[in-house]
């Protein structure tokens, strides 16, 4: 997500293009109720926004030919997960992904979505850091007040770990008002960091990997220290849309799932082959150097199951910090595993893409 940022000029300057390319090869002119375009073959489309550099779990999941009844459409590439969300509430694209704190806020903004699936997450091997330069008088989160701490986007996961790790500290609210949270674009956080710009830099994927090889930083926290595998987003569709492309839906998360599942399963570098074919064949002008850092699927639950306490979390969180009144949601108000083969029981959790006996991938 956050590469995106770095290369959206380019990649937005070919999506129009793209577009209509697929709008010309198969979209035809009907659409349902809730104006969602269909193919000649009769699939429902899904507009959605990527990220350059990277595939999604839709996009791997339409590699695999695992959806029968939606085709995807993108439409460009997403600056920030409440951008994303943003863009399918308003019905500029069918679906999105955000951290599950954002996706709450936007509900509690009158927003009618839910969230179907989860997509990315921390583990062992794929999990953001908080990090401050070796020699920085920085050890605990008390030393953190008056400072400045850099991240790509407020009001999303960074936001609400770098609070979340400051309240288990023992800041009083009034004392984490006084910890300063400036924007700053993934690619400059490293620098910005090393310049004294920033007093902790958020670091993650190819960013955390180059910045921790060149030394002189360290880790005062992550995420995974925090909560350990531990999913964090969803993909969220509005109610409207559910209600009136059920099979639709329904489809998406089906192939969603199995496709999470399949990255799940798969040895890392046949993960890496896969990823780098999908990148080469959909032509938008990108490169695949990030594809190289990839270490885990980063979702916790088999094929992106969501889990009660993945939503509590940050209601609770938001009740507690007096953005949200307590007792405005439940989690069932917020997610449903209804569609997901993992949940509902169509697989078993420990099976693999087709529902077949398989081991987690090493």
């Amino acid at each position: 997500m956050s590469y995106s940022t770095l290369r959206s000029r380019l990649a937005r300057s070919t999506a129009v293009a793209a577009t209509l390319v697929t709008l010309a090869a198969g979209v035809a002119a009907c659409s349902s109720g809730s104006g969602a375009a269909t193919t000649e073959d009769g699939r429902t489309v899904l507009r959605y926004q990527g990220s350059a550099g990277q595939v999604t779990y839709p996009e791997l999941a339409e590699n695999l030919g695992y959806y029968e009844n939606v085709a995807l459409d993108w439409v460009g590439d997403t600056t920030s997960g409440p951008q994303d969300i943003q863009s399918a509430a308003t019905g500029q694209t069918e679906f999105g992904g955000a951290f599950n704190g954002a996706v709450i806020k936007l509900a509690a903004a009158n927003s009618p979505i839910t969230s179907v699936i989860s997509y990315y997450g921390s583990d062992e091997e794929s999990f953001n850091g908080y990090y401050v330069l070796e020699d920085s008088p920085i050890r605990t989160a008390r030393d953190l007040i008056g400072k400045k701490v850099g991240m790509n986007t407020l009001g999303a996961h960074h936001e609400f770990l770098v609070r979340e790790w400051l309240a288990r500290q023992g800041l009083t609210p009034d004392e984490i008002r006084q910890v300063e949270l400036i924007v700053v674009p993934p690619v400059n956080t490293e620098q910005a960091l090393r310049e004294g710009q920033i007093d902790v830099g958020t670091l993650g994927s190819v960013f955390r990997e180059t910045a921790v090889a060149r030394g002189g930083i360290r880790p005062l926290f992550t995420d995974e220290s925090l909560f350990g595998a531990f999913s964090y987003g969803t993909y969220v569709f509005r109610d409207d849309f559910i209600a009136e492309n059920r099979d639709a839906v329904a489809d998406f998360v089906q192939g969603t799932a199995r496709a999470i599942r399949w990255a799940q399963t798969t040895p890392r570098a046949e993960v890496i082959a896969r990823y780098k074919e999908i990148i080469a064949d959909r032509g938008r002008n990108e490169s695949t150097d990030l594809v190289e850092f990839y270490k885990s699927p980063g979702v916790a639950g088999p094929g992106g199951t969501i889990t009660e306490q993945e939503i509590r979390t940050w209601l609770d969180w938001l009740a507690r910090n007096g953005e949200l009144p307590e007792g405005t949601f439940t989690p069932a108000d917020i997610y449903t595993n209804e569609f997901n083969p993992y949940a509902n029981g169509t697989y078993e959790p420990t099976s693999g893409p087709n529902g077949e006996p398989v081991e987690e991938a090493k």
